[in-house]
This record gives structure tokens, C-alpha cells and sequence, in this order.
């Protein structure tokens, strides 16, 4: 396969995904129909097939370029000056900043978890793939906090948690605006609570 061919299919590919994405957006999982992504990529379904296979093909791969964009340009808490609460915090902060600027990535693995399409195996590997590095994101910022609870599975409640409320914020902000930033202070004083008094914690 010559250059020029490798790069008009990663122009067709990225053509698929800028319409499924487009799509998703507007109308949800339904609305992505192999004939609305031929039309809207201008792109006939046989090459929506060669490189997808099929339609859960194309969301699995929108997931998964949603996925690497996103926490690409994400901070870590190594990243920051500070004690363990202090890095965590102006991570805490700075992520949830990014989702406010940002939040595409995040609705979308949302709405598709409700729709419930992560039944079909593709999708669901690639939604698990994208939930389990999110935990281990949370729970790596979180561990040096507590040191001394590095066995307990204290430390993946809180991270389950912390990503439950990066979850539902999604949808709040979906709903009514409500911003990523209240949130991040109230998960933020929790945190330091239990920090600054470990008998709270079973």
C-alpha cells in the first residue's frame, strides 16, 4: 500500500468518526445509522465497513479516539509542587476545568452506558477499557494521600466515587449548567476531612 493511499484511509476513517461524532451529538446512538454516516461523511457504506466493520464498530472507535484525546491533555498530580492533599487538589480542579471547556468525551461515554449498547462486546471492551483507566487515574491521586491504606479497598470506594461525580456532574451540566468546579470543591473537602481525620475512615 502506497503513501497515498495509507493517507486518503486515514482521511476516510477520520471523515466516519468526525460524522459519528456529529451524529452521536445530535441524535444519539439511533440516529447514527450506517445510511446518516454514509450521507453525512460523503462516504459510501462499503468504506464505513472496510474500516469498521459495523455501526458498533464505528461508536467503539469513536470511543476509543475520544478516549486517547481527552486524557492526553489531562494533568497529572506528579505534575504539581505540594503535599499530596495540595497536588490533589489543583489536579482535582484542573481536570475538572478541562471537562468544563470540554465535556464531549465524557457525555458521550455517558449517554452510551445509558443507552445501553455496551451490550454488544466490542463496545462494552472498549466502555470497561475506558471506565478502568479512569479508576486507576482517581486512584493513583488519591493513594498518596493515604498511605497507610495502600491494601484497602478504601482508596478504589473513594476513587469509584470521584468518578461517579465527574459521571454525574456530566449530566447536571447536560441538564441545567450546573458547573464541574462545585463539585470538584465539595469532593475536594471530603477528601481533605478524612486526610486531616483518619479515624473517620472504617
Amino acid at each position: 500500500m502506497t503513501d497515498t493511499e495509507v493517507s486518503s484511509g486515514e482521511r476516510s476513517r477520520a471523515a466516519i468518526l468526525d460524522a459519528a461524532l456529529s451524529l452521536l451529538s445530535q441524535h444519539g446512538y439511533a440516529g447514527m445509522a450506517i445510511s446518516a454516516l454514509s450521507r453525512t461523511s460523503g462516504l459510501p457504506a462499503s468504506s464505513i465497513y472496510y474500516h469498521f466493520q459495523s455501526k458498533n464498530g464505528v461508536l467503539a472507535a469513536v470511543l476509543e479516539r475520544g478516549f486517547q484525546d481527552y486524557h492526553a491533555t489531562l494533568p497529572r498530580a506528579s505534575d504539581y509542587a505540594g503535599s499530596p492533599v495540595e497536588r490533589f487538589e489543583q489536579w482535582l480542579t484542573d481536570v475538572f476545568a478541562r471537562l468544563e471547556r470540554k465535556p464531549d468525551h465524557l457525555q458521550l461515554l455517558v449517554t452510551v452506558c445509558v443507552e445501553r449498547q455496551d451490550d454488544d462486546e466490542i463496545i462494552r471492551e472498549s466502555v470497561s477499557r475506558i471506565r478502568r483507566y479512569s479508576l486507576e487515574m482517581w486512584s493513583d491521586v488519591l493513594t498518596p494521600i493515604f498511605p497507610g491504606l495502600v491494601d484497602s479497598s478504601f482508596i478504589e470506594d473513594l476513587a469509584v466515587l470521584g468518578r461517579s461525580i465527574a459521571d454525574g456532574a456530566t449530566v447536571a451540566n447536560s441538564f441545567d449548567g450546573t458547573t464541574y468546579a462545585r463539585h470538584a470543591d465539595t469532593f475536594a473537602t471530603l477528601v481533605k476531612t478524612l486526610a486531616a481525620n483518619p479515624d473517620l475512615i472504617g
